[in-house]
C-alpha cells in the first residue's frame, strides 16, 4: 500500500539537529532593557526637627574650631541628600529597524521608567528615547541613535503558526542576557485576562522574569510572537508562558511609529457571548458571534442602524466565531473605513454599513460614557412570572435599588428560591428592558410575551436586564 501524504504533513518540517546557526544570526538583534527612575528625595522643608528633616547648622563665632567641623559634617549630609537612581527593572527587546534603531519591547518592562538604556549583544549601552505605549496589548517602541552598526529582524506571520510548531525564545532571563530556549507552539488564542485584545500563543519554551519583550522565532527566523507573561506557581518557568502574536504587534507598532499612540477603530457597542440558550431563544443553529448588549449613541454602531440585541456575524468579511474576535477585527479595521456588517436580528440575517471611528478619540471626547435617554415609566402594577416578582418602577423602587432617573422597564422586586430566573443570576434590583427582544414597560408585557413564547414551543426566553447602568442578554429557560 502507497502512503499518501496530507498538504499539512508536507509542509511539515522536521526537528532541526541543532538550533546553533539559527542562533548564531538572531543573537545580534536581541537586546537587554534595563531602566531607572529617581528615588524620592528626603524633604527638605518642615520645622527644624521635624521627622525627615535635616537640621539647621548652628551658628558658631568666627574661627571657632566647630565651625569647619559641622561644615564637614553637613556637607556630607547634603550629598546623601542628593537624589539617588535606581534599576527598577531588566527586560528584552529587539530590534526591527537597524537603519533607524527602533527596538520593541514590553509595556510593563518600560513603564514609570524616566531613563531607558538598550543594551546590545556586545555591552554596547545605548540611551533609548520612548516613541510611544500601548497599555492594552502591553507593547512599546523605543528608539536609539547609534554609529555601532546594528542588526534587525523582521516579523513574520503569527497565523501560519500551528500548534506543534517549533519556535525559539532569545532574552534576558534573571539578567542572564542572550539566553537562547526552543520549544513548540503549545495553544493558540489563549485569553488570560491580560487586556480586550487577548489572543496569545502558548509556549512550552523556557521563559522566565526578565525575558518579557524579547522575540519568539520561527525557523526561518521570523519574529512571530513577542514574550509577555508566564504561568507560573513558583516564579520560574514551569513550561506555560504567552506571547504576543506577530500579527497583532505589527499594526500597533506601526501606529506607534507613525503617531507615537495607537489609532484603533471603534464601533460603540458593548457585547456579549452568545450562549447555547440565547442561541436557542435567537432561533440561531450555533451559538455563535457577538450579542449586542447595548450601544453607544452617535457611535458608528447607532448610525449605522445596528440595535441591541443583534448578533453580530461578520465584520468586514471576516467571521465571528466567538465574541472576543469581534473587538479585535474591529480595532484592527483603518479609521473611517466604510464595511459590510452583517448581523442576525429577529430570525432574519441584514446586512448593514458601517463607519469605523476611532477609539481613543472616543474615549477622549467622553462618548463612552454616555447614556442613553428612555420614556418615563408607566403605572406601577406587579405580577409574578418564572419565580420572579415584577413591579413596575416607583420612586420608592428608584431610591431603594439605585435604578437611574432615564431608566424605563420593569423592576425585579423578589426571586423565588430554585428558580431557574435566579440560577441564571436574575436578581432584585435588576431593571427588565426588553423580553424576546420587545420593550417592556410594565409587568404584564413580561408575561405576556413569555406567553406567547411558550405558545410558539420556545425552550427558552430572552431578557435583556440591567442591573446599575450594566446591560446584559440572560436567556432563561422556559420548562
Amino acid at each position: 500500500m502507497t502512503a499518501v501524504s496530507s498538504p499539512a504533513a508536507a509542509q511539515s518540517r522536521p526537528a532541526p539537529t541543532s538550533f546553533a546557526d539559527l542562533a548564531e544570526k538572531l543573537l545580534p538583534a536581541v537586546v537587554n532593557i534595563s531602566t531607572s527612575q529617581a528615588a524620592p528625595q528626603r524633604p527638605q522643608g518642615g520645622p527644624p526637627g521635624a521627622p525627615g528633616q535635616r537640621p539647621e547648622m548652628p551658628q558658631f563665632p568666627p574661627g571657632s574650631p566647630f565651625e569647619e567641623f559641622f561644615k564637614d559634617f553637613f556637607d556630607r549630609q547634603q550629598q546623601q541628600d542628593q537624589p539617588q537612581r535606581r534599576s527598577t527593572s531588566l527586560g528584552s527587546g529587539f530590534i526591527i529597524d537597524a537603519q533607524n534603531g527602533y527596538v520593541v519591547t514590553n509595556n510593563h518592562v518600560i513603564q514609570d521608567a524616566d531613563e531607558i538604556t538598550v543594551i546590545l549583544q556586545d555591552d554596547t549601552n545605548i540611551k533609548a528615547e520612548l516613541v510611544g505605549r500601548d497599555s492594552k496589548t502591553d507593547l512599546a517602541l523605543l528608539k536609539i541613535k547609534t554609529n555601532h552598526p546594528l542588526v534587525a529582524v523582521p516579523f513574520g506571520d503569527s497565523d501560519a503558526m500551528r500548534v506543534g510548531d517549533w519556535v525559539l525564545a532569545i532574552g534576558n532571563p534573571f539578567g542572564l542576557g542572550g539566553s537562547v530556549t526552543a520549544g513548540i507552539i503549545s495553544a493558540r488564542q489563549r485569553d488570560i485576562n491580560a487586556g480586550p485584545y487577548d489572543d496569545f500563543l502558548q509556549t512550552d519554551a523556557s521563559i522566565n522574569r526578565g525575558n518579557s519583550g524579547g522575540p519568539m522565532f520561527n525557523l526561518n527566523g521570523e519574529v512571530i510572537g513577542i514574550n509577555t507573561a508566564i504561568f507560573s506557581p513558583t516564579g520560574g518557568s514551569v513550561g506555560i508562558g504567552f506571547a504576543i502574536p506577530a500579527n497583532l504587534a505589527k499594526q500597533v507598532v506601526a501606529q506607534l511609529r507613525d503617531y507615537g499612540k495607537t489609532r484603533r477603530g471603534w464601533l460603540g457597542v458593548r457585547i456579549q457571548a452568545v450562549t447555547p440558550e440565547i442561541a436557542e431563544s435567537l432561533g440561531l443553529q450555533a451559538h455563535k458571534g457577538a450579542l449586542v448588549a447595548s450601544i453607544t449613541p452617535d457611535g458608528p454602531a447607532a448610525k449605522a442602524g445596528i440595535q441591541a440585541g443583534d448578533v453580530v456575524a461578520k465584520f468586514d468579511g471576516k467571521e465571528i466565531d466567538e465574541m472576543r474576535r469581534l473587538p479585535r477585527v474591529v480595532a484592527e479595521t483603518p479609521i473611517d473605513k466604510a464595511v459590510p456588517v452583517e448581523v442576525w436580528r429577529k430570525g432574519k440575517k441584514l446586512s448593514l454599513q458601517v463607519e469605523v471611528g476611532e477609539l481613543e478619540a472616543a474615549e477622549e471626547s467622553g462618548l463612552l460614557a454616555n447614556v442613553p435617554e428612555a420614556p418615563q415609566p408607566a403605572t406601577p402594577s406587579s405580577t409574578e412570572v418564572l419565580g420572579l416578582k415584577l413591579t413596575g418602577i416607583t420612586p420608592e423602587l428608584r431610591q431603594r435599588f439605585e435604578i437611574k432617573p432615564e431608566l424605563n422597564g420593569v423592576v425585579v422586586t423578589d426571586v423565588q428560591g430554585g428558580s431557574t430566573a435566579g440560577e441564571k443570576g436574575v436578581r432584585p434590583g435588576d431593571v427588565i428592558i426588553e423580553v424576546g427582544q420587545e420593550a417592556v414597560t410594565k409587568p404584564e408585557d413580561v408575561k405576556s410575551r413569555i406567553d406567547q413564547a411558550k405558545q410558539q414551543g420556545k425552550k427558552s426566553i430572552l431578557l435583556l436586564v440591567d442591573r446599575q447602568g450594566d446591560l446584559r442578554f440572560v436567556a432563561v429557560p422556559l420548562g
